[in-house]
């Protein structure tokens, strides 16, 4: 049985006046598949993730998103949730309130939104800090509120725009797992960003790499990994932590197994 495609984008093309920055890309996305935009800074991968969001028009070409054709529906209209990289919550409101701004924007009805609040909190792992603010939570738990945000609004598609960054590298590793485990977990699509190759190799079910606004290489980690296409996605992922690489792979499979 063929996977279903989710996200479908036909001969993209993204251009600033005369600066083209996309190139005539195409890339199908799969239901419930963990998928990476991995390149180095200008590459056009949060562009491209921009365009799937509706955040960016397109030049030429069209978005197809769970079988219609969204490629003039602005951002507002479309069935995904985007978490930035600096996680855009809202200072002035707690944690359950800025969950709930998504919902009660979707005039959520009030029960309805309660049962999904404490049910995305829970899964996050901060039940409890329902009434706390932003400013007196740790990087990792605003990570954590700004995806409980995603995922409340129960959309297939969840776009991530280098959301772990700015977090230290401990804290960084467990959240991959985490991240993983929650997509796994829930079902979801999941389209990441990152120019971390640690990261993608970690995650990712497959790996979009990127270069000069076009997909040089398109597989799983392991098949990038063992057999990169050209000299630059040979390059660009030889100094990942090999051993890394392996542990959380290996972690990865036993609990899915389990």
């Amino acid at each position: 049985m063929e996977n279903r495609v989710l996200v479908r984008l036909e001969h993209v093309v993204k251009a600033f006046g005369d600066k083209v920055i996309i190139k005539n890309l195409s890339l199908d996305v799969y239901e419930g598949e963990f998928l990476t935009l991995l390149g180095p800074s200008g590459c056009g991968k949060t562009i491209t993730l921009r365009i799937i969001s509706g955040l960016e028009s397109v030049t030429e070409g069209r978005v197809i998103i769970d079988g219609v054709d969204l490629t003039d529906v602005p951002a507002s209209k479309r069935p995904v949730n985007t978490i930035f990289q600096n996680f855009a919550l809202f200072p002035h409101l707690n944690v359950w309130d800025n969950v709930n701004f998504g919902l009660k924007m979707a005039k959520i009805p009030k029960k309805e939104a309660e049962k999904r609040i404490r049910s995305a909190l829970r899964l996050v792992k901060l039940s409890g800090f329902e009434d706390r603010f932003p400013s007196q939570l740790s990087g990792g738990q605003q990570q954590r509120v700004a995806i409980a945000r995603g995922i409340v609004m129960n959309h297939k598609i969840l776009l991530l725009d280098e959301s772990l960054a700015s977090l230290d590298l401990k804290l960084k590793r467990e959240m991959q797992i985490e991240l993983k485990k929650l997509q796994q977990k829930l079902g979801m699509t999941f389209v990441y960003v990152t120019h971390d190759q640690d990261e993608a190799l970690t995650m990712s079910d497959r790996i979009a790499i990127m270069n000069s606004g076009s997909i040089v290489q398109l597989g799983t980690p392991e098949e990038i990994y063992a057999k990169p296409k050209n000299e630059f996605v040979k390059s660009f992922i030889s100094d990942i932590d090999l051993i890394n690489f392996k542990k959380t792979r290996l972690k990865r499979y036993h609990e899915k197994e389990v």
